[in-house]
C-alpha cells in the first residue's frame, strides 16, 4: 500500500455554538485548535448548527414577526381608493 494516502482519522470534539454543547465523533477534519475534556487533548472544531439546535430535527418553528411577501406586495402596490 502507497505511504500518507489515508487522511488521518481521529476523535474530534464539535463545538455547537449555538447550544453550547459538544460532540466527540470520529472525523478526518483539520484543524490547529485543540480543546482537553476529561483529562485528554482532543482537536476542536466550532459549528453552527447540529442535530441538536437545528430547527429541522428538534422539531422548532421560528416566528417571523414581519408581514409576508404577498402582504406586502399588495399593501405596496395597492390603489389608493
Amino acid at each position: 500500500m502507497k505511504k500518507q494516502l489515508h487522511p488521518d482519522y481521529r476523535t474530534v470534539a464539535f463545538h455547537d455554538t449555538r447550544i453550547d454543547r459538544y460532540f466527540f465523533i470520529g472525523s478526518t477534519v483539520k484543524t490547529e485548535q485543540t480543546i482537553e475534556h476529561d483529562g485528554n487533548e482532543y482537536p476542536y472544531m466550532a459549528i453552527d448548527v447540529s442535530s441538536a439546535s437545528h430547527p429541522f430535527y428538534t422539531g422548532e418553528q421560528r416566528t417571523h414577526d414581519g408581514e409576508g411577501r404577498i402582504a406586502q406586495f399588495k399593501r405596496r402596490y395597492s390603489r389608493k381608493q
